[in-house]
């Protein structure tokens, strides 16, 4: 409580520093910055003014606000990556509020560095534990079929994937559902495609990606480990353009364009329309007619993202996204088994974004999310269903305020409605039937203060309230920015985080996945993050990142995999309750421009969970283990190279310690067993709980692009592309068998063994 106290001074001190800069009338410089070619904003676009050395970036809404200036000639800079830099000189007056839009040429990555003289610093101020990533490395970097944004993500420092076959996030030590995954400000629940190969975000539809590993700021809540904030495109405003992309597994298409044409051939609205289909069938059936086991009956999944952006007016914006996606899948895995899997999400956001006055800027958002698995398992006539559904619906408010040069303020409200259904049923009898609704709130207040050249000084407040159990969280956070000189910053930050929700992650399919929340009981769980960085550029457009982080979690909950039968069991008495901790360094070497791009990215960590009646130690009280998801060692080394004018060469290689997994050490007999005959023995395994690894992964993917003129007629892009290129045979588990003899074989099931070549062509319009 010392720590909030502390926060809400520095907040009051700093709201009340910055009135001594109202009274002087000074000019100011706002306006959104886009691209030039298609008209799209550009979030997190760097705005500078050179001989002042001072700068700031552009929001989440592509707008930028440098206020507080004296009355003179400045010399503007505008930079982002894959553009060209842009320049230009600005004179104002005495309390002139000035309106400039900016906007940025699309600039060769094979070019040389972009230098921008003048500016205070030559590292880039992003925030601590932050990455952005370009869409066009997205499509580039080998991936498994189909180009994927969660597979590109795992590519980077301190976040892992369990297996070739999972596109989960695993961030820092947390599980997947301690990653809040935004579209468009919307939460998605269960963001993945086919069996979680890859996710559910279509490349083509997605504008900008946002992640935050850690110590994230008091505008984002509801998870206590990191954030995926992404945004789908608004849709070219100057043309319309399109594309066509075929491939093996998936085929995708999009439309996007302007209309609503002033006199004067400004257009007023945009559009977007984005759509993906597994187009797999063909092979399928070719599989099956060969007698191939394992090949599924029926499989498919789609992905629409559609868009549509209206300006009111020079101050006002209006757009509505949707989203929506399904997976169906009828497999048969055995003489007398079968899955029946159908999974998807739906969302939509209606936005209004709003200039108020120059130095405030306003949005408000309605949100609608849905979640829905109903998997059925059929093994021996016996048929098991399961029914989760999440609903979400939600209002938010968010005002961001820049009365000077040295305080930026944000200020946000959150409500909605989130409802949890579950029913389970085992040959016909309903075992488990549980629905929870709750009203949910929160609200933050943020102030970033810059109190001298190269100091930068974030402070916030985040508070939540969960009807269900009347559960209130205060939520400090602070982070220290310095510029220890031109090319060496140092930064910190703290922050408490509080989650709800908890996802039961199924070791099948993500079909299986079930979301469960915090209800009378159950209490919700709580973290505290600590992190330090350092960020350095040591030579040319070379740059030099290192962070350390140390995370608790307390009040994990999830259900008890010891209750026998939970039919008629008290919900909150359905769940065990642990804690945690993870802890690691992570160091990342970037060149992010010219002929020869990509980064090294090597994560040392540590991350262990405790449960009652998990690793009893002599004491007879639960021990620290490690989750299969925890990796002491994660390099990754991904390289592009402009090899000629039409070619570009991509490599990507993987190492990491081999994941956790419980090795059965010895057994003994149980006679006299009450659920078994007075014949028959009861085998138990007695052994260290996750307490073996496997054998180390590792694993080389190469990439070429060709790209050109399609018959004069549209450009294109032919992708070829070789996934686990020497043939690696990485173990996905073991299985473990009982002999006649009494003995116990081993047998591996690995992930992908073989090299896999992907094709795929793409047209744009």
């Amino acid at each position: 409580m010392h720590r909030s106290i502390l926060l809400l001074a520095a907040l009051a001190l700093g709201l009340l520093a910055a009135r001594s800069g109202w009274a002087q009338a000074p000019a100011s410089l706002t306006g959104y910055v886009r691209d030039a070619a298609t008209g799209e904003t550009l979030l997190g676009a760097n705005v500078l003014l050179a001989d002042r050395a001072r700068g700031t970036a552009t929001n989440n809404a592509g707008y930028y606000t440098l206020t507080g200036l004296a009355p003179g000639t400045y010399t503007l800079v505008a930079s982002y990556l894959g553009f060209e830099r842009f320049a230009t000189t600005v004179t104002l007056a005495a309390g002139e509020a000035r309106r400039l839009d900016i906007e940025l040429q699309p600039a060769d990555l094979s070019a040389g560095e972009l230098v921008v003289t003048g500016a205070r610093s030559a590292v880039e101020e992003q925030a601590l534990g932050t990455a952005r990533m370009r869409t066009a490395l997205l499509k580039q970097l080998p991936a498994v079929l189909e180009p994927d944004l969660f597979r590109s993500l795992q590519l980077l420092p301190g976040v892992k994937a369990a297996s070739d076959f999972s596109s989960g996030l695993y961030i820092r030590g947390g599980s997947p559902d301690q990653t809040l995954i935004l579209l468009d400000r919307t939460t998605v629940y269960n963001p993945t495609h086919f069996f979680g190969l890859f996710s559910a975000f279509n490349p083509d539809a997605i504008k900008d990606v946002q992640l935050y590993k850690g110590g994230y700021p008091a505008e984002y809540g509801g998870r206590l480990g990191s954030v995926v904030d992404i945004y789908n495109k608004d849709g070219n405003r100057r043309e319309t353009t399109g594309g066509l992309s075929v491939g093996l597994l998936a085929s995708r298409a999009y439309v996007e364009g302007p209309y609503a044409r002033g006199d004067d051939g400004t257009a007023r609205g945009t559009y977007m329309v984005a759509v993906r289909r597994s187009t797999l069938e063909p092979v399928l059936a070719a599989l099956r007619h060969a007698d191939t086991e394992g090949i599924p009956e029926r499989f498919h999944f789609y992905d629409v993202n559609a868009k549509v952006s209206y300006d009111l007016g020079p101050r006002d914006a209006l757009s509505l996204a949707a989203y929506g996606g399904q997976d169906v899948l009828d497999l048969e895995f055995l003489e007398d088994g079968r899955f029946d899997i159908a999974y998807g999400n739906r969302t939509a956001t209606l936005d209004w974004t709003r200039l108020l006055a120059d130095p405030v800027f306003a949005t408000l958002t309605l949100t609608g999310s849905t979640y829905e698995s109903t998997p059925v398992a059929t093994i021996g006539g016996t048929r098991f269903t399961q029914r989760n559904e999440v609903d979400d619906v939600s209002v938010k408010a968010d005002v961001e305020w820049t009365p000077n040069e040295t305080h930026a303020v944000k200020v946000g409200l959150w409500t909605g409605s989130l409802a949890f259904r579950l029913r389970e049923t085992f040959d016909g009898e309903e075992t488990f039937r549980q629905r929870v609704q709750s009203e949910y709130a929160s609200a933050y207040l943020q102030n970033t203060f810059r109190p001298a050249d190269g100091w930068t000084l974030t402070a916030g407040l985040r508070t939540s309230y969960f009807a269900r159990g009347a559960f209130w969280r205060l939520q400090p956070r602070v982070s220290v920015d310095v510029a220890l000189t031109p090319s060496v910053r140092l930064q910190t930050a703290y922050g408490r985080y509080a989650q709800y929700l908890t996802l039961e992650t199924s070791e099948l399919f993500t079909g299986f996945d079930t979301w469960l929340m915090t209800d009378d009981g159950v209490p919700p769980a709580t973290g505290d993050q600590y992190v330090v960085g350092l960020k350095t550029r040591p030579f040319g457009a070379w740059s030099f990142n290192v962070e350390g982080y140390v995370r608790t979690m307390r009040d994990l909950f999830e259900q008890d995999p010891f209750l026998p039968d939970p039919a008629g069991v008290p919900y909150a008495e359905t769940f065990r309750v642990g804690d945690g901790r993870a802890y690691g360094v992570e160091g990342l070497l970037q060149r992010p421009e010219g002929r020869l791009n990509g980064f090294v990215g090597y994560t040392l960590s540590r991350t262990e969970r405790r449960f009652p009646q998990v690793n009893l130690g002599a004491d007879g009280a639960p021990q620290y283990y490690v989750p299969k998801y925890d990796r002491t060692h994660d390099l990754n080394v991904v390289a592009n190279v402009r090899w000629t004018e039409a070619w570009t060469l991509t490599a990507a290689f993987n190492y990491a310690t081999g994941q956790a997994y419980t090795e059965p050490t010895f057994r003994y007999g149980l006679v006299d067993d009450p659920f078994l005959s007075a014949t028959v023995a009861r085998n138990v395994l007695v052994s260290p709980f996750n307490g073996a690894r496997l054998p180390a992964y590792h694993r080389l993917d190469f990439g070429a692009t060709r790209s050109g003129r399609f018959f004069g007629l549209a450009d294109y892009e032919l992708r070829l592309q070789v996934i686990n290129a020497y043939a690696r045979r990485n173990i996905w588990f073991y299985f473990f068998e009982f002999e006649e003899d009494g003995t116990v074989s081993r047998n591996e099931i690995p992930q992908i063994p073989v090299p896999i070549p992907n094709v795929s062509l793409t047209l744009t319009f």
